[in-house]
């Protein structure tokens, strides 16, 4: 007997929610490379999330620290938009860094329902925080 929920189980219940499917890149260092070749792919790599933000797929990114929270050995966690787990796969394939091969990647669909963020605009500077 298995003790797993479908998917459909899932959205049935999710009334009320958002429900936002997204994906979730998990993108780490491939086997053999060194932060120094990572770090000649960084700008393209950059220059690609910020690309794909624009054009309203990058929903969120960001690199992924060690369990003690000391250091960074070259992970991150991309969250897109996609119409399905090929789709982002698709995308994910075309980030640099794992064209280049310096980095792999594996996807997970992710429901977004529940959280929130504040966004703080003060008018006599124009500045924006989100919180």
């Amino acid at each position: 007997m298995s003790d797993s929920v479908t998917k459909a189980n899932v959205l049935e219940r999710c009334s009320g929610l958002l429900c936002l499917s997204l994906y979730v890149v998990f993108t780490r260092r491939a086997p053999g490379v060194s932060m120094a070749q990572m770090r000649q792919v960084t700008p393209e790599h950059l220059a690609w999330q910020v690309e794909i933000e624009q054009r309203g797929i990058l929903f969120a990114a960001g690199p992924l620290f060690t369990e003690d929270d000391q250091s960074w050995e070259g992970d991150g966690m991309i969250v897109i938009r996609a119409a399905s787990i090929q789709h982002a796969s698709e995308i994910a394939a075309s980030d640099p860094m794992h064209r280049e091969a310096v980095r792999v990647f594996n996807i997970r669909p992710w429901l977004l329902n529940e959280g929130g963020f504040n966004l703080k605009v003060t008018f006599s500077d124009g500045r924006q925080r989100i919180a």
